[in-house]
Formats: structure tokens, sequence, C-alpha cells
């Protein structure tokens, strides 16, 4: 079994701290574990790019995981997961609303009357 197959059996954030032997404040991990999961699943895509994972064998891979680990964990140890917004919903919440569409209502249909081009109300006598 290969390290990646291990790392696929981890079912929690707790779980992949314990076996990458990172060590962790267990509140910072309750409010964040989504969170640092997904920006530790960021850098591990950087090193892809970059080939560090093709050319990895285990133990270098392990180091690289720890290390990624650590950083994901260490930006939210300074941050919080609502300041980074690493998922849409926070994304979004930030964005700026379109202004809502507001219905034109015609003078002449609030006083019942329909007035053609070039014709006047008239004059209350």
């Amino acid at each position: 079994m290969s390290l990646l197959d291990d790392l696929q059996g981890l079912s929690s954030a707790e779980d992949f701290f314990t076996f990458l032997g990172v060590p962790y404040e267990p509140s910072v991990v309750h409010v964040a574990r989504l969170h640092i999961l997904r920006r530790m699943g960021q850098y591990l895509r950087g090193s892809e790019v970059e080939g560090a994972l093709a050319n990895a064998d285990d133990a270098a891979l392990m180091a690289l995981c720890r290390d990624h680990l650590t950083q994901a964990y260490e930006d939210f140890v300074k941050s919080s997961p609502i300041e980074e917004r690493l998922f849409k919903v926070h994304k979004e919440a930030i964005e700026p609303k379109p202004e809502p569409n507001r219905p034109f209502v015609p003078l002449t249909a609030l006083s019942g009357q329909n007035l053609s081009a070039g014709q006047t109300a008239p004059s209350g006598e």
C-alpha cells in the first residue's frame, strides 16, 4: 500500500494530523477542519504543477504532505475561515449585490386614464 492509499483511507482532519505527525491545537482544527484540508489540497496541487509529486518517493511525499498540512494549519492559526474565503459561500458573501429591478409604473396607470401622445389630462373642472 502506498502513502497516497493510506491518506485516502483517512476520514477526519485529526486523522491527517496524527498520521502525518503534525502537532495541532484541537480548538483550531474544530473550527477550520475543512478549510485546513482544502488549503492543504491547494498547496499539494501547486506542488503537482511544479512536478514535486511525480518525482517523490514515499518518504519525500510524506515530508511534502507534512509541510503542506503544517502550512495550511498555520494559515488558520493566524487567520479565520471567513477571512481566508476558500469556499464559494464565503466569496459570494462579499461580492457586491446587483441593484434590484424596480418596475416602471407610468403615472397614467395610477390615475386610471389612458392618455395618448399629445393629449393632456383634464384640469379638474
